[in-house]
């Protein structure tokens, strides 16, 4: 599969600022929103894309693993500082003659099969094992994602054989030790300045191999059996914290405890309100009316709806503070905020002549005095 560009995904280039990245994707994400486009199978596929370019981006963590090793450096269990020496030493390499040049596509061999680099791999060890976790993505809302809700999920997850109990040896057949890693589980290598060990590519790390296979599901030891789980997903998740749920990941190996299940939310954006921390802003519509005169108005919030006064004056773009009325208050944290945006809107149909002189001529300044360049 080819490697996606989020920058191109988003429209921006490379250099692009926060704010350029959160503006293009917000204008991105109002065209492709589900809700703007119910059963548009392409445009939810779109939105999903741009929405995954904008979780990596908008994080300058996150953002500057994937500058420099693409979308491999943003893998689970990926080291940043193993892969920078393991890229340096290959340099220096084909400076000196060699001919063999980095690749990030190097680095998926390199934490998968070599993931021992600089010490002994867990995996190398014969015995019990803990079972692998488990990553799910979940799409919330984003007014879920700031109230916090409860739901069920349901996964195929992988469970030991009843017959067996995971170890894919018929039950009374006895395994022997591995003749390529003499029971160890790992073979000791050197790449260049490197040394680590490798896990058996024979035994696949147990240092036994098995004797006769166990009849049911091929020989493996597992099968995928349907769970459903229910999640409580806490008020003020954010995209890129996990939520983790120990105990339900893969089962354990010959006994092992088995690993955990953490859910990655990805929160769909509101078409009107964006979130920084505790804190919501909303584009508020109001009339040329409401901003010269003043008006009180009712405004929807996270936590019901609330009236605001719009002071006589009022200028499009000019901010109010509701206290209190951002992302509720939770555990000992204590609300946000609600920042209202104000917009003017003019009318849309066509306004008398008389009407327009008159609201003309109540401008006592030239509007375009400060414009200079």
């Amino acid at each position: 599969m080819a490697e996606r560009d989020y920058y191109q995904i988003l429209g921006v280039d490379r250099s692009a600022s926060h704010e350029e990245i959160r503006t293009a994707y917000h204008k991105l994400a109002r065209k492709y929103h589900p809700d703007i486009n119910p059963g548009n199978k392409e445009a939810e596929s779109r939105f999903k894309e741009i929405s995954g370019a904008h979780d990596v981006l908008s994080d300058p963590e996150k953002r500057k693993l994937y500058d420099e090793f693409g979308e491999a450096g943003l893998a689970a269990g990926f080291d940043a500082e193993k892969a920078r020496s393991y890229r340096q030493w290959q340099e220096q390499s084909a400076r000196a003659g060699g001919t063999q040049e980095f690749d990030v596509g190097d680095l998926g061999d390199l934490f998968g099969d070599l993931g021992g680099i600089f010490g002994a791999d867990r995996r190398t060890r014969p015995g019990p094992m803990r079972g692998q976790d488990i990553e799910a993505a979940m799409e919330i809302d984003f007014l879920d994602a700031v109230r916090g809700f409860q739901t069920s999920l349901t996964l195929q997850r992988p469970v030991s054989c009843d017959s067996c109990h995971g170890t894919g040896t018929r039950p009374g057949s006895t395994p022997t030790t591995c003749p390529e890693c003499r029971g160890t589980g790992s073979k000791s290598m050197v790449d260049g300045p490197l040394q680590f060990r490798r896990t058996c590519p024979r035994c696949r790390g147990s240092g036994q191999l098995p004797g006769d296979p166990c009849a049911a599901y091929g020989g493996t030891g597992q099968l995928l059996r349907p769970e459903t789980i229910r999640v409580n997903i806490p008020p003020r998740a954010e995209p890129g914290k996990r939520i983790r749920l120990r105990g339900k990941g893969e089962t354990g190996v010959r006994g092992g405890p088995a690993g955990d299940l953490y859910i990655m939310p990805r929160i769909r954006p509101h078409p009107l309100l964006t979130r920084s921390g505790r804190d919501l802003t909303m584009d508020l519509p109001i009339t040329v009316g409401e901003a010269v005169r003043g008006a009180t108005v009712e405004v929807p919030t996270p936590v019901g709806k609330v009236k605001v006064k719009i002071p006589a004056g009022a200028q499009s773009g000019q901010r109010l503070r509701v206290k209190g009325k951002g992302v509720p208050a939770h555990g000992q944290s204590s609300a946000g905020d609600l920042y209202l945006r104000l917009m003017v809107r003019v009318p849309k149909e066509k306004v008398a002549h008389e009407v327009i002189e008159k609201i003309d001529q109540a401008y006592t300044e030239d509007v375009r005095k400060d414009v200079r360049l």
